[in-house]
C-alpha cells in the first residue's frame, strides 16, 4: 500500500512537470515572474513578442487597454503580465479581462494585480485592462512569455506610461525617500515643497513640487554647505517647463550641463504650483564631479526660488535640507526638513528679545517717561539710567546673537537673501549708538539739538531695519503653510505703531493745553516765563517758548495715562514675543 502510495506522488509530479500549470493558476510566480515547473533558464534572444498600451499617459482611474502579440507569427502558450512602477518597481494597479484566453491573478499586492493564462492553447494576442491606482509614478507592463514548456522569455516590456504628476505622500517611507517642507507635507497642499526618489533599472524616478512661479531644484552634496553640488532644475522657461542638469561650483549660478539628463518627462504649473517628474539616466551625479563619485550616500537640499524669463535661476528663498547623509538606492525612509541648530534658534531668540522688549521699553522710556516719579539714580534721572540700562542690554544682546550666527554659519551666509545684510547694518549702527552718546553735548549746549536729532534718527533707522531683519528671519525658519509668525510679527508691528501714536497724542494735546500767559501755571513754572511787555497797569507779559512748554509739561503732568499705557504695551509685547519663541523653538 504505503510503495502504490509512494508511486502515485511520483507520477502526479512527473505530469506536473510535464504539463506546467496550463491552466494559469501561477499566482507563487507573481513576484519573481519565473516558471515554477523545473525549467528556470529563460531564452537569451529577443522575445518574439512585445507589449501595446492604448496610452502613454494617465490619470487615476484611467483605464488603459495593454495587449501581448506576437510579432513573428510565433504563437504562445502561456504568459504572466504585470503592471511594475518604474521607481521601486513593485506591483501596482489592478487588471481585468473578457478575453476567455486570459484571467485575473491575486497576487502578494491584491486581488486581480496580474493577468494569466487560462488554458494551453496557442495564442497570437491576448487583451486585458489595466486601471491606474491613484498616486502612482511612472509604469510599465511586464511580461514572461512561454511559446513551449522549456522555451520561455522574461523581462518582455512595454514603453514606460507616465502618470499625469498624481504626486502623492502615501508611500513616503515605505517605497520611496521623500524630502518635504513642512515636515509630512503633501504635494496636494498649499506651500508644500516636495521631491521624492526611487530607484529604476537605470537610475532614478524624480518628483519635485512647489509653490512657486520660478523654479524648483534638488541637489546632492557631499556636506551641508551648498556649492559644488550635483542639482536637477525644474524651471519654466518662456512659458515652458524644462528639467536642467547641472552642477554648482560655489555661490553663484549652477552652471548647466548640456548632457542627456532625464526621460519620461511630466511637468505641470496649476494655481501657482510648479511640478516636475523624470526618470535620470543614469547615476545622480555628474562624470565631470569627482567629489562625488567616491560616496553613493549624499546629503539632500531642496530648494525653490524665482527665474528668469528664460528660466535663468535666481537666488533661492526657501530651502530645506536633509538631516542626514542619504543613500538613495536602498533608503525609503520620509525625511522631514533638518531641525533647525540650536545656535540658529538662539540667534533668532536673543534678536527677538532684543528688538521686541528691552529695545522698545528703552525707546519709549526716553520720550515718554521723563516726568515718571523717583529719585535720581547714581546722579541721573530714573528714567535716563532705566532707558541707558535698556539700550546697553538691546545691544548686548544683538551682539551675542551677531556672534553666535556666525559661528553656526561658519562664515557668511548666502541663500538667505537680505536677512544677513540687514542684520549687519543693525549690529554697526546699535554698536555706534550708545558710544555717540558719551559724547553728547551739554543740554544747555547751542548744538545740543544736533545730537538730539541724529540720536533719534539713528535709533528709529534701527529700529525699522532690526524689525524688516527679523521679519526676513521669521519667513526663513517658519515652515508652517500659513507663514503664521510673519502675521504674528505684522501684528506686533501694528501694535507698536498704535501705541506710539496714542502716546505722541497725548503730548501734543498736553503741551497745547498749556496756556501762554503765566497766571494760571504753579509759582516755579512761572519763574522760567519770559517777560516781553507789560500791559497798561505795568504788568509784564510773558512768552512761553516750545522749548519751555515742554519743560512744563515735564514737570507739571505727573504719569498719568503715560504709566497705564505703557504698563499696556509692554504686556501686550510679552505676548507676542512668548509666541514667536514658541515657533521658533518648534522649528
Amino acid at each position: 500500500m504505503e510503495n502504490r502510495l509512494m508511486l502515485l506522488i511520483c507520477v502526479a509530479g512527473y505530469l506536473v512537470a510535464v504539463s506546467g500549470y496550463p491552466n494559469g493558476q501561477i499566482s507563487t510566480s507573481c513576484d519573481t515572474m519565473l516558471p515554477i515547473h523545473g525549467v528556470s533558464t529563460p531564452q537569451s534572444s529577443a522575445a518574439p513578442y512585445n507589449i501595446i498600451v492604448s496610452k502613454a499617459s494617465f490619470n487615476a482611474g484611467d483605464v488603459i487597454t495593454v495587449i501581448i502579440q506576437s510579432t513573428s507569427g510565433n504563437k504562445f502558450k502561456g504568459f504572466l503580465l504585470e503592471a511594475r512602477s518604474v521607481g521601486g518597481d513593485r506591483i501596482t494597479g489592478s487588471f481585468s479581462t473578457t478575453d476567455g484566453n486570459a484571467q485575473t491573478l491575486t497576487c502578494s499586492a491584491g486581488a486581480n494585480t496580474a493577468v494569466s493564462h487560462t488554458n494551453s492553447n496557442l495564442k497570437s494576442s491576448i487583451t486585458a485592462s489595466w486601471t491606474a491606482p491613484e498616486g502612482e509614478g511612472p509604469v510599465r507592463f511586464r511580461a514572461t512569455v512561454l511559446s513551449s514548456y522549456s522555451t520561455f522569455w522574461t523581462g518582455v516590456q512595454s514603453d514606460i506610461i507616465v502618470a499625469l504628476l498624481q504626486m502623492s505622500n502615501t508611500t513616503c517611507g515605505s517605497q520611496k525617500y521623500c524630502l518635504t517642507s513642512p515636515e509630512n507635507c503633501s504635494p496636494s497642499d498649499n506651500n508644500c515643497l516636495f521631491m521624492s526618489a526611487a530607484p529604476s533599472s537605470n537610475g532614478y524616478v524624480f518628483e519635485m513640487s512647489g509653490t512657486t512661479s520660478g523654479y524648483v531644484a534638488i541637489g546632492f552634496s557631499n556636506d551641508t554647505k551648498m556649492g559644488n553640488d550635483d542639482v536637477y532644475i525644474c524651471t519654466r522657461s518662456f512659458g515652458n517647463i524644462i528639467v536642467q542638469r547641472a552642477y554648482t561650483t560655489g555661490e553663484v549660478a549652477p552652471v548647466i550641463t548640456n548632457s542627456s539628463t532625464a526621460g519620461s518627462i511630466v511637468t505641470s504649473y496649476i494655481n501657482g504650483v510648479l511640478k516636475c517628474s523624470f526618470i535620470t539616466q543614469n547615476d545622480i551625479v555628474l562624470p565631470s564631479q569627482q567629489r562625488s563619485s567616491a560616496t553613493s550616500s549624499y546629503y539632500v537640499f531642496l530648494v525653490s526660488g524665482q527665474a528668469l524669463a528664460n528660466g535663468q535661476i535666481q537666488q533661492h528663498n526657501k530651502t530645506t535640507m536633509s538631516n542626514s547623509s542619504v543613500n538613495l538606492s536602498n533608503d525609503r525612509s520620509a525625511i522631514s526638513p533638518t531641525e533647525a541648530n540650536s545656535l540658529v534658534i538662539a540667534h533668532g531668540s536673543l534678536m527677538l528679545i532684543a528688538w521686541m522688549t528691552t529695545g522698545s521699553t528703552g525707546m519709549i522710556m526716553a520720550r515718554y517717561m521723563k516726568s515718571a516719579a523717583g529719585k535720581p539714580v547714581l546722579g541721573k534721572a530714573a528714567w535716563f539710567q532705566t532707558h541707558f540700562f535698556l539700550m546697553v542690554l538691546t545691544v548686548i544682546l544683538t551682539i551675542i546673537a551677531f556672534i553666535m550666527v556666525f559661528v553656526e554659519a561658519a562664515g557668511w551666509s548666502y541663500g538667505t537673501g537680505a536677512h544677513p545684510v540687514i542684520g549687519c547694518i543693525v549690529m554697526v549702527l546699535s554698536f555706534f549708538q550708545p558710544i555717540a552718546a558719551l559724547f553728547r553735548p551739554h543740554p544747555d549746549n547751542s548744538r545740543r539739538f544736533i545730537f538730539n536729532w541724529a540720536h533719534r534718527l539713528n535709533a528709529l533707522v534701527i529700529k525699522i531695519l532690526a524689525v524688516t531683519a527679523i521679519f526676513l528671519g521669521l519667513i526663513l525658519v517658519d515652515q508652517s503653510p500659513t507663514q503664521w509668525m510673519a502675521k504674528v510679527m505684522g501684528g506686533f508691528t501694528s501694535w507698536e505703531f498704535l501705541f506710539y501714536v496714542i502716546l505722541e497724542t497725548n503730548v501734543q494735546l498736553k503741551i497745547k493745553g498749556i496756556p501762554s500767559e503765566p497766571g494760571s501755571l504753579p509759582p516755579r513754572i512761572e519763574l522760567i516765563a519770559t517777560p516781553t511787555s507789560s500791559n497798561v497797569r505795568g504788568e509784564s507779559r510773558y512768552s512761553i517758548s516750545s522749548k519751555e512748554r515742554h519743560e512744563i509739561y515735564d514737570d507739571t503732568y505727573k504719569m498719568q495715562v503715560e504709566t497705564v499705557a505703557i504698563l499696556v504695551f509692554i504686556s501686550g509685547n510679552l505676548a507676542f514675543l512668548i509666541s514667536l519663541l514658541v515657533g521658533i523653538g518648534r522649528t
